[in-house]
Protein backbone atom coordinates (compact mmCIF):
# COMPACT_ATOMS: atom_id res chain seq x y z
CA UNK A 1 0.00 0.00 0.00
CA UNK A 2 2.75 2.28 0.92
CA UNK A 3 4.50 1.61 -2.25
CA UNK A 4 0.77 2.63 -4.25
CA UNK A 5 1.03 5.69 -2.83
CA UNK A 6 4.24 6.69 -3.24
CA UNK A 7 4.14 5.92 -6.98
CA UNK A 8 0.59 8.24 -6.41
CA UNK A 9 3.37 10.85 -5.48
CA UNK A 10 6.01 10.10 -8.24
CA UNK A 11 3.28 10.67 -10.51
CA UNK A 12 2.14 13.69 -8.85
CA UNK A 13 5.93 15.27 -9.11
CA UNK A 14 6.47 14.29 -12.51
CA UNK A 15 3.01 15.66 -13.82
CA UNK A 16 3.89 19.09 -12.03
CA UNK A 17 7.53 19.32 -13.76
CA UNK A 18 6.02 18.59 -17.24
CA UNK A 19 3.43 21.60 -16.72
CA UNK A 20 6.18 23.49 -15.56
CA UNK A 21 8.02 23.11 -19.06
CA UNK A 22 5.47 23.12 -20.86
CA UNK A 23 6.12 26.73 -22.84
CA UNK A 24 9.55 25.41 -23.55
CA UNK A 25 8.17 22.11 -25.45
CA UNK A 26 6.35 21.90 -28.62
CA UNK A 27 3.38 21.25 -26.83
CA UNK A 28 0.45 23.46 -27.20
CA UNK A 29 0.41 26.14 -24.72
CA UNK A 30 -3.58 26.85 -24.85
CA UNK A 31 -4.31 23.13 -24.35
CA UNK A 32 -2.57 22.90 -21.30
CA UNK A 33 -3.15 26.51 -20.39
CA UNK A 34 -6.87 25.38 -20.19
CA UNK A 35 -6.64 22.03 -18.59
CA UNK A 36 -5.21 24.25 -15.67
CA UNK A 37 -7.74 26.46 -16.35
CA UNK A 38 -10.27 23.54 -15.47
CA UNK A 39 -8.60 21.66 -12.89
CA UNK A 40 -8.97 25.26 -11.09
CA UNK A 41 -12.41 25.63 -11.36
CA UNK A 42 -13.63 21.75 -10.79
CA UNK A 43 -11.19 21.99 -7.75
CA UNK A 44 -13.24 25.29 -6.28
CA UNK A 45 -16.41 24.15 -7.23
CA UNK A 46 -15.23 20.91 -5.37
CA UNK A 47 -15.20 22.85 -2.06
CA UNK A 48 -18.62 24.14 -2.10
CA UNK A 49 -20.83 21.15 -4.01
CA UNK A 50 -18.58 18.36 -2.49
CA UNK A 51 -17.51 18.89 0.48
CA UNK A 52 -20.64 20.63 1.87
CA UNK A 53 -23.42 20.42 -0.68
CA UNK A 54 -24.47 23.28 -1.77
CA UNK A 55 -24.97 23.56 -5.81
CA UNK A 56 -24.28 26.86 -6.95
CA UNK A 57 -25.84 26.96 -10.60
CA UNK A 58 -24.70 30.20 -10.93
CA UNK A 59 -20.47 29.44 -10.15
CA UNK A 60 -19.87 31.12 -13.29
CA UNK A 61 -20.41 34.41 -11.81
CA UNK A 62 -17.50 34.59 -9.64
CA UNK A 63 -15.57 33.69 -13.44
CA UNK A 64 -17.35 36.60 -15.02
CA UNK A 65 -16.38 39.09 -12.35
CA UNK A 66 -12.69 38.14 -12.08
CA UNK A 67 -12.61 39.00 -15.81
CA UNK A 68 -14.11 42.08 -15.98
CA UNK A 69 -12.27 43.60 -12.60
CA UNK A 70 -8.84 42.53 -14.32
CA UNK A 71 -9.75 44.14 -18.19
CA UNK A 72 -11.10 47.46 -16.31
CA UNK A 73 -8.58 47.94 -13.84
CA UNK A 74 -5.61 47.39 -16.09
CA UNK A 75 -7.80 49.29 -19.48
CA UNK A 76 -9.06 52.08 -17.46
CA UNK A 77 -6.60 52.66 -14.66
CA UNK A 78 -3.26 51.18 -16.26
CA UNK A 79 -3.22 48.86 -12.89
CA UNK A 80 -0.32 46.06 -13.37
CA UNK A 81 -1.96 42.74 -14.61
CA UNK A 82 -0.49 40.87 -11.36
CA UNK A 83 -2.43 43.24 -9.09
CA UNK A 84 -5.33 43.19 -11.23
CA UNK A 85 -5.64 39.60 -10.81
CA UNK A 86 -5.61 39.81 -6.98
CA UNK A 87 -7.96 42.45 -6.93
CA UNK A 88 -10.34 39.99 -8.76
CA UNK A 89 -9.93 37.54 -6.07
CA UNK A 90 -10.68 40.14 -3.84
CA UNK A 91 -13.46 41.25 -5.73
CA UNK A 92 -14.95 37.31 -6.10
CA UNK A 93 -14.76 37.20 -2.26
CA UNK A 94 -17.00 40.84 -1.44
CA UNK A 95 -19.48 39.22 -3.93
CA UNK A 96 -19.14 35.95 -2.28
CA UNK A 97 -20.14 37.56 1.27
CA UNK A 98 -22.66 40.22 -0.72
CA UNK A 99 -24.80 36.36 -1.37
CA UNK A 100 -23.89 34.78 1.47
CA UNK A 101 -27.33 35.29 2.96
CA UNK A 102 -28.60 32.44 0.30
CA UNK A 103 -26.94 30.18 1.80
CA UNK A 104 -29.69 29.67 4.21
CA UNK A 105 -31.19 28.28 1.43
CA UNK A 106 -31.37 24.46 0.82
CA UNK A 107 -31.71 22.21 -2.24
CA UNK A 108 -32.88 23.33 -5.39
CA UNK A 109 -33.88 27.08 -3.90
CA UNK A 110 -30.28 27.65 -3.14
CA UNK A 111 -29.53 26.66 -7.04
CA UNK A 112 -32.28 28.96 -8.80
CA UNK A 113 -31.34 31.84 -6.48
CA UNK A 114 -28.02 31.29 -7.58
CA UNK A 115 -28.45 30.84 -10.90
CA UNK A 116 -30.77 34.03 -10.68
CA UNK A 117 -28.23 36.51 -9.05
CA UNK A 118 -25.42 35.16 -12.05
CA UNK A 119 -28.38 36.49 -14.79
CA UNK A 120 -28.81 39.55 -12.94
CA UNK A 121 -25.02 40.14 -12.64
CA UNK A 122 -24.57 39.56 -16.37
CA UNK A 123 -27.43 42.09 -17.23
CA UNK A 124 -26.30 44.79 -14.85
CA UNK A 125 -22.41 44.52 -16.71
CA UNK A 126 -23.87 43.97 -20.05
CA UNK A 127 -25.57 47.35 -19.28
CA UNK A 128 -23.04 49.45 -17.64
CA UNK A 129 -21.74 52.43 -19.25
CA UNK A 130 -20.01 51.83 -22.28
CA UNK A 131 -16.54 53.55 -21.51
CA UNK A 132 -16.18 51.40 -18.33
CA UNK A 133 -17.34 47.58 -19.67
CA UNK A 134 -16.97 48.16 -23.61
CA UNK A 135 -20.84 47.03 -23.87
CA UNK A 136 -21.80 44.29 -25.98
CA UNK A 137 -18.03 44.08 -27.51
CA UNK A 138 -16.21 44.04 -24.51
CA UNK A 139 -12.76 44.87 -23.55
CA UNK A 140 -9.61 43.93 -25.38
CA UNK A 141 -6.41 43.62 -23.78
CA UNK A 142 -3.76 43.11 -26.55
CA UNK A 143 -1.05 45.18 -25.34
CA UNK A 144 -1.22 43.06 -22.50
CA UNK A 145 -0.73 39.70 -24.10
CA UNK A 146 1.63 37.80 -22.84
CA UNK A 147 0.94 33.69 -23.15
CA UNK A 148 4.11 32.52 -21.55
CA UNK A 149 3.37 34.31 -18.42
CA UNK A 150 -0.25 34.09 -17.94
CA UNK A 151 0.74 30.20 -18.30
CA UNK A 152 2.79 30.25 -15.24
CA UNK A 153 0.08 32.29 -13.40
CA UNK A 154 -2.53 29.76 -13.98
CA UNK A 155 -0.26 26.96 -12.80
CA UNK A 156 0.61 28.46 -9.74
CA UNK A 157 -3.35 29.62 -8.91
CA UNK A 158 -3.80 25.26 -9.82
CA UNK A 159 -1.36 23.92 -7.71
CA UNK A 160 -2.89 26.50 -4.85
CA UNK A 161 -6.18 25.47 -5.32
CA UNK A 162 -5.49 21.62 -5.46
CA UNK A 163 -3.18 22.67 -2.05
CA UNK A 164 -6.01 24.46 0.01
CA UNK A 165 -8.37 21.61 -1.06
CA UNK A 166 -6.41 19.12 0.15
CA UNK A 167 -5.19 20.99 3.22
CA UNK A 168 -9.01 21.68 3.76
CA UNK A 169 -10.11 17.72 3.30
CA UNK A 170 -7.67 17.29 6.41
CA UNK A 171 -8.46 19.74 8.42
CA UNK A 172 -10.85 20.08 11.43
CA UNK A 173 -12.88 22.76 8.78
CA UNK A 174 -13.16 19.86 6.48
CA UNK A 175 -14.53 17.49 8.83
CA UNK A 176 -16.92 19.61 9.90
CA UNK A 177 -18.07 20.49 6.51
CA UNK A 178 -18.43 17.32 5.48
CA UNK A 179 -20.51 16.72 8.76
CA UNK A 180 -22.61 19.34 7.59
CA UNK A 181 -23.30 18.13 4.62
CA UNK A 182 -24.07 14.64 5.53
CA UNK A 183 -26.63 15.66 8.53
CA UNK A 184 -26.90 19.61 9.20
CA UNK A 185 -28.63 19.18 12.50
CA UNK A 186 -26.99 16.85 13.38
CA UNK A 187 -23.59 19.09 12.91
CA UNK A 188 -25.35 21.94 14.84
CA UNK A 189 -25.92 19.50 17.62
CA UNK A 190 -22.47 18.32 17.68
CA UNK A 191 -21.58 22.43 18.23
CA UNK A 192 -20.30 22.92 14.71
CA UNK A 193 -20.80 26.47 13.66
CA UNK A 194 -22.59 25.90 11.17
CA UNK A 195 -23.02 29.23 9.33
CA UNK A 196 -19.57 29.87 9.85
CA UNK A 197 -18.16 26.91 8.08
CA UNK A 198 -20.35 26.91 4.83
CA UNK A 199 -18.91 30.74 4.57
CA UNK A 200 -15.74 29.47 4.61
CA UNK A 201 -16.31 26.92 2.12
CA UNK A 202 -18.36 29.74 0.14
CA UNK A 203 -15.56 32.11 0.08
CA UNK A 204 -12.81 30.22 -0.80
CA UNK A 205 -14.79 28.62 -3.07
CA UNK A 206 -15.50 31.91 -4.91
CA UNK A 207 -11.72 32.98 -4.95
CA UNK A 208 -10.19 30.59 -7.01
CA UNK A 209 -12.33 30.89 -9.62
CA UNK A 210 -12.32 35.05 -9.67
CA UNK A 211 -8.42 34.74 -10.02
CA UNK A 212 -8.65 32.36 -12.35
CA UNK A 213 -11.16 34.60 -14.75
CA UNK A 214 -8.31 37.53 -14.25
CA UNK A 215 -5.71 35.35 -15.56
CA UNK A 216 -7.84 33.81 -18.47
CA UNK A 217 -8.84 37.34 -19.71
CA UNK A 218 -5.23 38.05 -19.40
CA UNK A 219 -4.27 34.60 -21.79
CA UNK A 220 -7.03 35.55 -24.60
CA UNK A 221 -6.83 39.64 -24.02
CA UNK A 222 -10.65 39.78 -24.76
CA UNK A 223 -13.24 40.21 -22.63
CA UNK A 224 -17.13 40.33 -23.39
CA UNK A 225 -20.22 39.46 -21.38
CA UNK A 226 -21.43 36.64 -23.68
CA UNK A 227 -18.22 35.01 -22.90
CA UNK A 228 -17.74 35.75 -19.11
CA UNK A 229 -21.24 34.93 -17.84
CA UNK A 230 -21.71 31.37 -20.46
CA UNK A 231 -23.50 28.95 -18.54
CA UNK A 232 -20.98 26.43 -20.04
CA UNK A 233 -18.67 27.14 -17.20
CA UNK A 234 -20.83 26.25 -14.90
CA UNK A 235 -22.09 23.22 -16.81
CA UNK A 236 -18.64 21.90 -17.41
CA UNK A 237 -17.06 22.46 -13.59
CA UNK A 238 -19.75 20.31 -12.50
CA UNK A 239 -19.72 17.69 -15.22
CA UNK A 240 -16.09 17.73 -15.35
CA UNK A 241 -15.62 17.61 -11.07
CA UNK A 242 -18.50 14.89 -10.75
CA UNK A 243 -17.25 12.71 -13.34
CA UNK A 244 -14.05 12.68 -11.57
CA UNK A 245 -15.63 12.46 -8.06
CA UNK A 246 -17.08 15.01 -5.54
CA UNK A 247 -15.49 15.21 -1.58
CA UNK A 248 -12.16 14.33 -2.62
CA UNK A 249 -9.19 16.00 -4.27
CA UNK A 250 -8.03 13.31 -7.59
CA UNK A 251 -11.19 13.46 -8.53
CA UNK A 252 -11.95 16.81 -9.90
CA UNK A 253 -8.13 16.66 -11.33
CA UNK A 254 -8.89 13.83 -12.94
CA UNK A 255 -12.36 14.60 -14.17
CA UNK A 256 -11.35 17.93 -15.82
CA UNK A 257 -7.96 16.17 -17.58
CA UNK A 258 -10.41 13.31 -18.92
CA UNK A 259 -13.14 15.58 -19.89
CA UNK A 260 -11.23 18.51 -20.99
CA UNK A 261 -9.42 15.95 -23.63
CA UNK A 262 -12.73 14.46 -24.27
CA UNK A 263 -14.25 17.80 -25.26
CA UNK A 264 -11.22 19.09 -27.36
CA UNK A 265 -11.34 15.78 -29.60
CA UNK A 266 -14.99 15.88 -29.89
CA UNK A 267 -14.86 20.03 -30.96
CA UNK A 268 -11.89 19.32 -33.16
CA UNK A 269 -13.49 16.13 -34.69
CA UNK A 270 -17.23 16.60 -35.11
CA UNK A 271 -17.79 20.50 -33.90
CA UNK A 272 -21.52 20.02 -34.23
CA UNK A 273 -21.55 17.34 -31.43
CA UNK A 274 -20.12 18.54 -28.47
CA UNK A 275 -23.35 19.48 -26.89
CA UNK A 276 -24.50 16.44 -27.60
CA UNK A 277 -21.63 14.72 -25.97
CA UNK A 278 -21.68 16.53 -22.92
CA UNK A 279 -25.46 15.60 -22.53
CA UNK A 280 -24.78 12.06 -22.84
CA UNK A 281 -21.94 12.47 -20.15
CA UNK A 282 -24.04 13.72 -18.20
CA UNK A 283 -26.70 11.10 -18.55
CA UNK A 284 -23.90 8.63 -18.13
CA UNK A 285 -23.09 10.02 -14.70
CA UNK A 286 -26.16 10.09 -13.33
CA UNK A 287 -26.91 6.58 -14.33
CA UNK A 288 -23.67 4.81 -14.11
CA UNK A 289 -20.97 6.78 -12.24
CA UNK A 290 -23.20 8.86 -9.26
CA UNK A 291 -19.86 8.88 -7.04
CA UNK A 292 -17.61 9.53 -9.98
CA UNK A 293 -14.41 7.33 -10.92
CA UNK A 294 -12.76 7.67 -7.45
CA UNK A 295 -15.61 7.35 -5.52
CA UNK A 296 -16.63 4.51 -7.49
CA UNK A 297 -13.29 3.40 -7.20
CA UNK A 298 -12.88 3.20 -3.31
CA UNK A 299 -16.63 2.01 -2.70
CA UNK A 300 -15.64 -1.03 -4.62
CA UNK A 301 -11.84 -1.02 -3.58
CA UNK A 302 -11.56 0.57 -0.07
CA UNK A 303 -8.47 -0.14 0.53
CA UNK A 304 -7.65 2.56 -1.88
CA UNK A 305 -9.25 5.23 0.06
CA UNK A 306 -5.17 5.28 1.71
CA UNK A 307 -4.49 5.92 -1.70
CA UNK A 308 -6.34 8.17 -3.38
CA UNK A 309 -8.60 10.95 -1.86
Amino acid sequence: MNFLKKITWLIAVLALLFLLIVPKLSVSNAFVFYMLFWITLASSFNIIYGFVGYLPFGFVMFYGVGTYITAILWSRFQIPIPLCILVSGLAGVLLALLFAPTLRLRGIYFSIVNFSCAMVLRIVVANMPEKWTGGSFGITLSHAYKPVLSYYFMFVLMVITVLVAFLLLKSRLGIALRCIRDDEAAASTMGIDVGLCRLKAWILAALFPSMAGGIEAWYTAIVDPDTSFNLMITTKAIVYSMFGGLGTIIGPILGAVFMYCLDDFIWGTFPLLNLLVLGIMVVFLVLFLPRGIVGSATRKWPRLRGIIR
